[in-house]
């Protein structure tokens, strides 16, 4: 590059006619990155852009095609009327999103890390109550949506399984939902028939959250789990775009692939390698939606075969819950994502995921623990970014995200500096 590349990027943002921010999100990196690529030379703080990014953005900027694309104006209003449903301020499935929505809604998640981090408290939400319905059970998803309401000022009230449920009663969904709405001021439903949280949204005008609907959608784990993969890549110079993730076991009835693969979708040049026994395979509906942007998908049941230059790694467990008779209850050991076949067939910067929980007893061949100490596993990170995730859900659903940053004032308490005793060092605490 014959210029400096403060120069370089600082040109090409004045030619998109495009603010830091906006420009850090069109070219898929985090702003805090790009700040440190645009300091002068000289300041101990200034740090090298890795070259694809150079690349990338000389491509753009030499092409007419891609620099009026990327150079698009944002749509205007607030985020939570473009993602809307029906004019209804809920969250049902991932399909709501565009690219740009998506990446907005993850600069509101970065506004929230220092709180979700405990450096940082807020009240924006204070007064307002979460009533979460979890009519399947749930241990993680429950208490982190419960934490981001409560970390943003809001108080929950909780409800788990049918059995505790007036549904046990023969009451309706649709009386449960308005019901639950005269009493909260946003819900969380999780239930295990697909398309039953849309019946809550319907009967309701207050912001309603898919937490999992049966084996259909999961948008909120697909977010955190897009919003990970961009951070990880970040950290390690890579771009979104051209990557190659590889989706590994139950993708029949693992309705977090189901999202996150349409959530991928949304980016260009994109190689999906789907790994499945045979009769667990992604549905050929979601396949199709998922190619339309002219990525490259290959379906295979060998492990092996499909880990050969994976960019990401995305486990899954057996959703035995949801097995017909006929089909396979666990995998065999071919299908383990362990630190041996991760090690011969990937390179030292991969990611690995799992949406967990894992099924970590023996003989279930789940994502294996001789991972855990590795830095490329990134299930912990992975879970962390649920609270940033679910506060910026909740913050734009209910219309508080302008009012944050104002609104932040420091812990009156000592957190650790890493969350967990083994977290790698590019995990500690903000």
């Amino acid at each position: 590059m014959a210029i400096s590349q403060q120069v370089f990027l600082r040109d090409a943002m004045r030619r998109m006619n495009l603010t830091r921010d906006v420009f850090a999100a069109r070219i898929g990196v985090k702003r805090r990155a790009l700040d440190t690529w645009l300091l002068p030379e000289g300041s101990q703080e200034a740090r090298a852009m890795p070259e694809v990014v150079g690349r990338f953005v000389t491509e753009i900027v030499e092409n007419g095609a891609l620099m009026e694309k990327y150079a698009q104006s944002a749509q205007s209003g607030p985020l939570r009327d473009r993602i809307a449903v029906d004019s209804k301020h809920q969250l049902l499935s991932v399909d709501q999103f565009s690219r740009e929505s998506v990446e907005e809604l993850f600069r509101v998640a970065d506004l929230m890390q220092p709180i979700a981090r405990r450096r940082k408290v807020s009240r924006v939400l204070e007064g307002a109550v979460l009533g979460n319905l979890f009519f399947e059970a749930s241990t993680r998803t429950r208490v982190s949506f419960g934490a981001a309401f409560c970390r943003l000022g809001g108080s929950v009230c909780d409800t788990t399984g049918f059995t505790f449920s007036s549904m046990a009663k023969g009451e309706s969904i649709y009386d449960t939902s308005r019901v639950m709405s005269g009493y909260v001021d946003a819900m969380v439903v999780r239930h295990p028939e697909r398309g039953s949280v849309a019946e809550f949204a319907a009967a309701t005008n207050i912001p309603v959250v898919n937490g999992g609907d049966g084996a259909g959608e999961h948008p909120s784990q697909a977010l955190l789990d897009l919003y990970t993969i961009l951070t990880e890549f970040s950290r390690l110079g890579k771009l979104l775009d051209g990557a190659h993730i590889v989706m590994a076991g139950d993708l029949k009835y693992g309705r977090t692939v189901h999202s996150l693969i349409k959530l991928l979708a949304l980016y260009r040049g994109m190689t999906f390698t789907l790994v499945s026994p045979e009769g667990l395979e992604m549905p050929s509906e979601i396949i199709e939606q998922s190619g339309r942007g002219g990525h490259t998908i290959h379906q295979t049941h060998s492990l092996r075969d499909g880990l050969k230059g994976a960019d990401v790694i995305y486990a899954t467990r057996v959703q035995k819950e949801r097995l017909a008779g006929d089909e396979p209850g666990s995998y065999s050991s071919a299908f383990q994502v362990n630190r041996a076949i991760v090690d011969e067939c990937c390179g030292p910067d991969v990611v690995v995921m799992h949406p967990l929980p894992r099924d970590s007893r023996e003989g279930a061949f789940d994502l294996s623990t001789d991972l855990d100490h590795d830095p490329r596993l990134a299930i912990f990170r992975q879970a962390d970014n649920g609270i940033p995730v679910r506060m910026a859900i909740f913050a734009v659903l209910m219309g508080v995200e302008g009012l944050v940053q104002h609104s932040l004032r420091d812990v009156t308490w000592a957190p650790p500096s890493h969350i967990g005793p083994d977290d790698s060092v590019f995990h500690g605490m903000y």
